[in-house]
C-alpha cells in the first residue's frame, strides 16, 4: 500500500513540473517583461528567467520541474501563478497538482445564469427547481418551483434570499412540515458555506438584517454550528395540493462562480407526482426567469 502511495505522489509530482513547463514554454519572454536578443534557442521563457521573475532560486525551480520531492509554500505557488502569467482556471489547476489550498478572498460579484443552465433548469417540468448565488439569492427559476415556493419574480432585494425566505416568509414556514429541523439544516449549511465571504459587505448586511428580523435566527446563528448536505427529503404541506413529498438535490456549478443548481424531485408518496402536475395546470401563464 505504500508503495503505490509513494507511486501516485510520484506521478502528481511529475505531472506538476510537466504543467510548469508547458506554461513556461508558451510565454514569450515580451509578455512576461524581459528583454531578450534576437538570437534564442529556448522556445518561452527560460527556467532561470522564471526564477528570477518569481524570485526563487534557479536550481530549486529545476528541481521543482523536474518533479523532485520539493513542497512550494502557498506563497511561491501565487508567485510562480504571476510569473507565468496563469489564468484562473491554470492556477487553480496549479494548485490541485501542488496538494496546496489557493489562498483567495472571495468577494461576490455580479451573478449571471448562462443560457445551457437556463434551458437545463425550464427542461425540468415537473422538478421544482432554482438557482442560487454564493449569497442564496435565487438568480432564476422555472415554473414548478413558482407553483410550489412561489413566484419569485414577485419579490425584490433580499426577499428573493432562501434564508431570508426561510426566517422570514409565514408561506415557507407554513409549507415546510418539519420547519424548525429544516431551518436549523439549512443555517447551518449556509454558515458553512459562507465561511469563504467572512467579512463580505453583502453577507454581513443580510446576517445584520435577519439578526434583526428573526428571533430563531438571532438565538441560533451565534452558535455556529455547520453542516455539510446535498440531499435529502423534504416533506411539505401545500396550501392548495395539500400533503407533498419531495427529493431535493443541491448541485454546484463548476464555473468558479459558487452559483448551485437546487432540484426538488416529487415522490410517489402523498400522489405527489400527480399532484404536481395539476398545479402546473392550474398556473396562470408562464412565470420562470432568470
Amino acid at each position: 500500500m505504500d508503495a503505490s502511495l509513494d507511486t501516485a505522489e510520484d506521478s502528481r509530482r511529475r505531472e506538476l513540473g510537466a504543467f510548469l513547463r508547458s506554461r513556461r514554454e508558451r510565454l514569450s519572454p515580451q509578455a512576461a517583461g524581459i528583454a531578450c536578443g534576437a538570437r534564442r534557442r529556448t522556445p518561452g521563457l527560460r527556467r532561470e528567467e522564471v526564477a528570477m521573475v518569481a524570485g526563487v532560486g534557479t536550481t530549486w525551480y529545476t528541481w521543482l520541474e523536474q518533479g523532485r520531492d520539493v513542497r512550494p509554500s502557498a506563497e511561491v505557488l501565487t508567485a510562480l501563478c504571476e510569473a507565468l502569467r496563469l489564468d484562473a482556471a491554470e492556477k487553480r489547476h496549479l494548485f490541485t497538482l501542488a496538494g496546496r489550498q489557493q489562498p483567495e478572498r472571495r468577494r461576490i460579484g455580479p451573478a449571471k445564469v448562462e443560457g445551457p443552465l437556463l434551458h437545463m433548469l425550464q427542461s425540468l417540468v415537473l422538478q421544482p427547481a432554482y438557482v442560487v448565488g454564493p449569497r442564496w439569492d435565487v438568480l432564476a427559476w422555472n415554473e414548478a418551483a413558482v407553483a410550489i415556493f412561489g413566484d419569485y419574480g414577485l419579490l425584490e432585494g433580499d426577499a428573493r434570499n432562501i434564508i431570508h425566505g426561510v426566517f422570514t416568509d409565514p408561506h415557507r414556514r407554513h409549507l415546510l412540515v418539519d420547519w424548525e429541523q429544516l431551518a436549523r439544516a439549512t443555517l447551518a449549511a449556509f454558515r458553512a458555506e459562507s465561511a469563504r465571504y467572512v467579512g463580505d459587505p453583502d453577507f454581513e448586511r443580510l446576517i445584520t438584517l435577519m439578526m434583526r428580523s428573526s428571533p430563531e435566527f438571532r438565538e441560533w446563528w451565534p452558535q455556529r454550528d455547520v453542516v455539510h448536505r446535498l440531499s435529502g427529503l423534504k416533506h411539505l404541506r401545500h396550501p392548495i395540493a395539500g400533503p407533498m413529498t419531495f427529493e431535493h438535490m443541491s448541485l454546484s456549478i463548476d464555473d468558479g462562480s459558487d452559483m448551485k443548481l437546487i432540484v426538488y424531485t416529487p415522490l410517489p408518496e402523498q400522489n405527489s407526482v400527480a399532484k404536481m402536475r395539476k398545479l402546473l395546470d392550474d398556473l396562470p401563464g408562464e412565470r420562470c426567469s432568470a
